[in-house]
């Protein structure tokens, strides 16, 4: 066996499985630490800035010669594929919370990460709680068989990085804990994508923007070649209402390579409606209906106008599996629907004052935030903790808060080399708007000073705080609440 190298950390040798693989089994690292400093000295595409990012980064031929060394676990796995420019997370985790309720077993691959990267690899089953995630035993074992793989290749293919690395992880993950099916998010595009080695029962595809625009392409049909790129032979692909130049692209693309194309709205029957009941919040319904579903005004489990057609999307990949032989009630369909966790979608980590923390990241949804508060959330004044990627169209972004909030301030998080410096936030907010604007540090500081700016809670009503931005901003604000909590509580 090939010892694995001082830096890695490792101890111990891997147990053998059956059917030996061309990689050479090191030994699996000494602790999760060792696990997760093998993974960050790899290039990560989400932490540079995207003139630095290589076009050699993004190789399938690497991430097939890695599967091929440890057994082509993605070979086992029957699974569920979506790609978009925002909505495709909240798209997965409707789709596995549906089929968790089925009675089915659920691999569920994310990105990225709010607090442990563990977030991005997760089983769920119904009787699993609400920490699904990987624990930290199995994670160091699979991310030594990751390893193994990325030394077997490098020498052909070049070093692996840390979203390949991770992706194996999770479908070699998966295939050891046999799932049932596998919802897989694409990471960034969708045809050179590491996850665009699956060959899955259905694809789908989220609302297309103008985001990666450096590594992507300038325009939107650009953009939606490369989200394109999922579809394959004989696979069903089902998409959200898009621009028309979009929907082209796609409609192009399916015949190309043999798929058959459904766009909500047009090939599947699709609707909504807004509703304020006096026993829910105001909210969004959903119908869904083709030859085999009707699923009949179904409320939208997360927040926000914008999430409507994120929630028809998933209500029509179910409907695909049906016709592949899964077995989804709509009575069990429903109540899974109603249990979609948010984590980072409006999720309320504190309650005095209100905290809530959005992962938005572009005019879009950022506007989707705005609106849903409006809707679905009652205050007295809004103050919002914002920071985001410089590499992001920021102008639009802040054109849309300074709509909504009555007070903003600027930080950065402090694991975010990409981020926005708070200054230059405020400098070109303030050029924008004459509302109230600070800047701040970091999140700790931000977190203080908008504790400072809202008012007592009243009857009726009560100040709002909100960290919205980048998913690095949103996670470091949920980890420091989540720190508060233990403290609070002893632990």
């Amino acid at each position: 066996m090939a010892a694995a190298s001082s830096e890695d950390g490792a101890s111990g040798t891997a147990s053998p499985r059956a059917g030996a693989t061309k990689a050479r089994r090191g030994r699996i690292f000494a602790s999760y630490e060792a696990a997760n400093r093998f993974l960050d000295d790899r290039v990560n595409v989400e932490r540079l800035r995207a003139h630095r990012v290589k076009q050699e980064t993004f190789k399938l031929d690497r991430m097939r010669a890695m599967l091929s060394a440890i057994g082509d676990p993605q070979a086992t796995l029957r699974c569920v594929h979506v790609a978009g420019s925002k909505g495709k997370g909240s798209v997965c985790e409707m789709v596995a919370s549906c089929l968790r309720s089925c009675g089915y077993t659920v691999g569920l691959y994310t990105s990225p990460h709010l607090v442990d990267v563990r977030e991005r690899i997760r089983v769920e089953t119904e009787a699993s709680d609400d920490d699904d995630r990987i624990t930290e035993d199995a994670f160091v074992r699979v991310i030594s068989r990751a390893r193994d793989a990325v030394n077997a290749v490098k020498a052909k293919h070049g070093e692996a990085t840390y979203f390949e690395i991770l992706t194996l992880a999770a479908l070699l993950h998966f295939a050891e804990q046999a799932v049932d099916v596998a919802v897989i998010e694409v990471g960034l595009g969708g045809r050179l994508d590491s996850t665009n080695i699956v060959t899955p029962d259905v694809c789908a595809i989220t609302h297309i923007q103008m985001e990666h625009r450096a590594i992507l392409g300038e325009t939107l049909e650009k953009i939606a070649f490369e989200k394109a790129g999922i579809m394959k032979p004989a696979v069903p692909v089902i998409s959200v209402p898009q621009e028309e130049g979009v929907i082209e692209v796609f409609r192009q693309r399916a015949a190309e390579v043999g798929s058959e194309l459904f766009v909500l709205g047009q090939e599947i029957d699709y609707s909504t409606r807004f509703e304020a009941a006096h026993q829910m919040k105001p909210h969004v319904r959903v119908c869904v209906t083709t030859d085999k579903s009707n699923f009949e005004h179904l409320p939208s489990p997360l927040p926000g106008e914008h999430q409507a057609a994120n929630c028809g999307l998933a209500l029509a990949i179910i409907d695909r599996l049906r016709r592949v032989g899964f077995e989804c009630p709509d009575v069990p369909v429903a109540e899974g629907l109603s249990r979609t966790p948010r984590r980072g979608r409006m999720e309320q980590v504190w309650d005095e004052p209100r905290v809530i923390i959005d992962g938005c990241h572009t005019k879009e949804s950022v506007s989707g935030l705005v609106a849903a508060l409006g809707a679905s959330e009652r205050f007295d004044s809004l103050v919002v903790i914002f920071g985001c990627s410089a590499d992001k169209d920021v102008g639009p972004m802040l054109d849309e808060i300074g709509r909504g909030a009555d007070k903003i301030i600027f930080t950065k998080a402090s694991d975010n080399p990409r981020a926005m410096e708070p200054g230059e936030l405020l400098s070109m907010f303030n050029e924008r708007s004459e509302k109230m604007a600070q800047c701040e540090p970091n999140v700790k500081e931000a977190i203080n000073a908008a504790a400072r700016a809202v008012g007592r809670p009243r009857v009726g009503g009560a100040d709002l705080i909100v960290v919205a931005g980048s998913f690095h901003l949103a996670g470091e604000a949920k980890a420091l609440f989540e720190a508060k909590k233990r403290v609070t509580a002893g632990v």
